[in-house]
């Protein structure tokens, strides 16, 4: 299969397109042709008048390893093109910036999850593209968590830079569907258009959304492994709370936590206990680390490891976001007073828990604190906003 970099690059109808335009690129070290050659790199040997790149969050480069570490903007070493940070002094792009270009290239490698902030970027480009009156072209990607929705739908007033609208947690878009449900739900004029991939099956054996014949590059510092994008829309809620989501090891983002003074087998128990069908799809197994930074640096932690790979996977029967509130759930049945939500300016958000901001609301929250509360009534919230989302995206879909 091909993606939309490789398609544009192959095709002279689409290149002529460009000619005599100038052009920028929204890259990541992720923003590869087939032959591992960067997408810049590949365009302006392609003869594509390149005047000006934009990094994501975490950089062009990929170098920044935490969230709400800035980039700032830069001169590239190779071609002198200004090299702008949509993660520095601003988060979207300027006018200045966007006069650079006539064309803006969207070439991001996404993992099918709201809070991964490539789609808010997106967002933005696309409003700022409609008011400077110039062109988007995403070059698609697959969306390597395929097509399963699953989370409630992002509440009215609890917009922020991990929530652009009123999308569920994994959205079960690549970003150039994504662009199309945009334009259509903020009503933008903006010259769009997907250059999309051949031969994309997202329900397709074995990779299921990520084809096997393509490497994983990591498009963030801890987006490592394919396993780790199957289980981000669980594992990134931790983020708003006290517990490791394993940054500090070589395998963030695949433990339903970690702690030091949390019992990870009692853990397992409990949650089997509680919904025996809410840990289909995937292996879990005990585990221990001690991070190098970040939190519970230097302190062994016990955790429950997530496997949504090999033998153990079920593409359509797992679902990290209910594994990971069933996880707490269990932690708060076992342990009522554990400290769990952290408190922080999460994302620069400053008057709302951070697990409010990136879940979009406060239910999951107020579930897992309500002692009286079933995963019952958990599913009875959710599945029908679920629902109400495929309906919504099922016109946009590009591959079938």
């Amino acid at each position: 299969m091909n993606f939309g970099i490789d398609r544009l690059l192959a095709d002279p109808a689409l290149l002529q397109q460009l000619s005599g335009r100038r052009v920028a690129l929204v890259a990541h070290p992720a923003s590869v042709t087939r032959d591992l050659t960067h997408s810049l790199d590949a365009l302006i040997a392609a003869g594509i008048n390149v005047t000006a790149a934009f990094g994501p969050q975490h950089g062009i480069k990929g170098d920044k390893q935490d969230n709400m570490v800035e980039t700032a903007d830069e001169v590239d070493a190779t071609y002198g093109i200004p090299l702008f940070s949509l993660y520095g002094e601003v988060r979207r792009p300027s006018g200045q910036m966007m006069s650079t270009a006539d064309v803006f290239l969207f070439d991001l490698q996404d993992l099918g999850c709201r809070i991964y902030t490539f789609c808010t970027t997106l967002l933005y480009l696309l409003q700022a593209a409609e008011a400077a009156g110039k062109s988007v072209w995403v070059l698609d990607r697959p969306n390597p968590a395929g097509r399963p929705v699953e989370g409630t739908l992002l509440l009215g007033g609890h917009e922020s830079f991990v929530g652009a609208g009123p999308m569920p947690m994994r959205h079960g878009l690549t970003m150039g569907e994504m662009g199309h449900w945009f334009v259509a739900r903020f009503g933008l004029n903006v010259d769009y258009r997907v250059i999309e991939m051949e031969g994309w099956q997202p329900d397709a054996m074995p990779g299921f959304g990520w084809p096997e014949d393509r490497l994983w590059i990591n498009p963030s510092p801890n987006a490592a492994t394919l396993n780790m994008a199957r289980a981000y829309a669980g594992t990134v809620m931790l983020e708003g709370t006290t517990l490791s989501e394993g940054r500090g090891t070589t395998r963030p983002l695949e433990v339903l936590f970690g702690a030091p003074d949390i019992s990870a087998s009692d853990v397992l128990v409990e949650m089997r206990r509680l919904a025996p069908g809410w840990l289909t799809g995937c292996g879990l197994r005990e585990a221990w680390f001690t991070p190098t930074f970040h939190k519970h640096a230097g302190v062994l932690c016990n955790a429950l490891f997530v496997h949504a790979e090999g033998t153990f996977y079920d593409h359509a029967a797992f679902r990290p976001w209910r594994l990971q509130a069933l996880a707490w759930k269990a932690i708060r049945t076992l342990y009522p007073d554990y400290p769990l939500w952290r408190d922080f300016p999460y994302e620069y958000e400053f008057d709302r828990l951070a697990i409010d901001v990136i879940n979009g609301g406060p239910v999951l929250r107020e579930w897992v604190d309500d002692p009286a509360a079933r995963p019952a009534d958990l599913d009875a919230v959710t599945s029908p906003d679920e629902a109400a989302w495929r309906a919504e995206i099922a016109p946009l879909l590009l591959y079938r």
